[in-house]
């Protein structure tokens, strides 16, 4: 399955910057610890509405239990998990195309 730079892409990307400065900016300046219940909340939330958008992708667990690490969660993961999720797909939309035109190129070589 690929992933097209369109409106679900553009939805979950800005989806997971939101999380991610939620859980980087602004929570730190009114929630009081790192480990709070309203962070895994989000987590939780921003898991399941970026697999609802782009379907499951392991890149996803990483970025949901980084989080539960101190320090790490200082990190923009969920931002990170959704443009390595693009950039995946579409080297694999990119190879699969290639692989395609080589094969139709050597058919019609071995047709002429």
């Amino acid at each position: 399955m690929t992933i097209s730079a369109g409106p679900r892409l553009r939805a979950a990307l800005v989806l997971a910057i939101i999380a991610d400065v939620l859980e980087m900016i602004v929570f730190p300046l009114f929630i009081d610890g790192g480990i709070s219940p309203v962070d895994d909340v989000v987590d939780l939330c921003a898991g399941g509405l970026l697999t609802y958008l782009l379907g499951w992708h392991w890149e996803f667990l990483p970025s949901f239990l980084g989080k539960l690490v101190p320090g790490i969660d200082e990190v923009p993961l969920w931002t990170l998990a959704v443009a390595n999720v693009y950039r995946k797909t579409k080297q694999i939309a990119v190879t699969a195309e290639a692989n395609g035109v080589e094969y139709r190129r050597e058919r019609n070589v071995g047709h002429s």
